[in-house]
């Protein structure tokens, strides 16, 4: 398989992000669902750190919102605390859904918070 091009980018590039997303942010889910790109849909986040709005002292989380097929590209969003959707997905389960397009998925999501 790794001598295939296409599936060699894919799985070295995937292997790369997942070892930077290994660290959880404290007090914080790592996979979690962001109202993106409107608040009536959903996408699937990695949140990479939190942080304080130094005007509001409101908490935000950098989340990290990759594309489809390749995940190693993306969006950076930043997002309110109470904004983000907990899940209790693996980041091996969210890498497989991304990778797949939707096709591999968990049989269930949290929607809402």
């Amino acid at each position: 398989m790794h001598k295939i091009p296409l599936v060699q980018t894919v799985y070295g590039s995937v292997k790369k992000l997942i070892g930077v997303l290994q660290q959880q942010p404290e007090g914080t889910q790592r996979v979690v669902l962001i109202g993106f790109p409107s608040p009536e849909m959903k996408t699937v986040g990695f949140v990479t750190r939190q942080f304080r709005d130094e005007k509001t002292g409101q908490e935000l989380a950098a989340v990290y919102v990759p594309t489809t097929p390749i995940p190693t590209s993306g969006y950076l969003e930043i997002v309110p605390l109470e904004h983000l959707v907990a899940t209790d997905w693996t980041l091996d389960e969210a890498m497989t859904f991304i990778v797949s397009g939707g096709a591999v998925a968990p049989a269930s999501v949290r929607y809402t918070p």
